[in-house]
């Protein structure tokens, strides 16, 4: 089924937004320096697209998408998004997100719970640990291979100002001790459907944090992958996402 794009202006940024399909909407928002594009890696889009409104947002910063990254955070991402689905016409959705995404639908479902049905979180986290802070700080310190650049110029369309500052962001993250707060208090406000998926080697959020989200969010389920890593939903992990996560949203 043919995909249509738009741009839509939220608060001064441009959020490019590709759209498929018809039936109930399904948001698929992409992880840190990724766009709505990653996502025909992990499903057949066109299928999908059989049964859904499929909507495949780039996060403000990202793509296709402009807006300035220097008061980039989750909330403001959840505040993108939510605009967006009003722009769309989009009174309540399902949604699969992954670390970044995952991290926003957090943010949505706490302070909008009305607009999410049901939702799949892959790599999320309530809080960031110290550890995962360091982890932060560092991975804004490395340099990037000639290959590295040439794939995200292929991604991500505004120059290379866009980029470096995309790279920047995990320190940002670091530093915010109150963008990753979700305590249980405010997990309990969630009413939607929640899986919370989380690969069990993931060297930035530990599986307890996972367990935390399945034990704050009410009624929720966790999936706990073998061996996976951060974002465990491509490759050879991406055949049973794929099947869990639909059997899921479709309940």
């Amino acid at each position: 089924m043919p995909a249509s794009a738009r741009t839509i202006d939220i608060e001064g940024s441009e959020i490019h937004v590709e759209e498929r399909g018809a039936g109930e909407p399904l948001l698929l928002l992409h992880g840190l320096t990724g766009t709505g594009a990653d996502f025909q890696h992990v499903f057949d889009l066109d299928a999908l697209a059989e049964t859904h409104r499929v909507i495949l947002p780039d996060a403000r910063g990202h793509g296709r998408s402009s807006g300035p990254t220097d008061d980039f955070s989750f909330r403001r991402c959840a505040e993108d998004v939510v605009a967006l689905l009003d722009a769309l016409g989009v009174e309540r959705a399902c949604a699969v997100g992954v670390s970044l995404g995952a991290k926003t639908l957090l943010h949505v479902a706490t302070a909008h719970p009305a607009r999410l049905r049901a939702m799949v979180l892959v790599s999320a986290a309530p809080r960031f640990p110290e550890p995962t802070r360091a982890l932060f700080r560092a991975a804004a310190s490395l340099p990037h291979s000639p290959e590295e650049w040439a794939a995200m110029r292929a991604a991500h369309v505004h120059g290379d100002a866009q980029i470096a500052a995309l790279w920047q962001l995990p320190r940002r993250f670091a530093e915010d001790a109150t963008d990753m707060s979700f305590t249980p208090d405010r997990l309990a406000a969630i009413t939607a459907q929640t899986l919370v998926v989380s690969g069990d080697r993931d060297p930035l959020y530990p599986v307890e944090l996972a367990v935390e989200l399945y034990r704050g969010i009410p009624r929720a389920s966790l999936w706990v992958v073998p061996g996976g890593g951060h974002g465990p939903i491509f490759l050879t992990e991406r055949e049973a996402f794929v099947r869990v996560a639909l059997s899921f949203l479709s309940t």
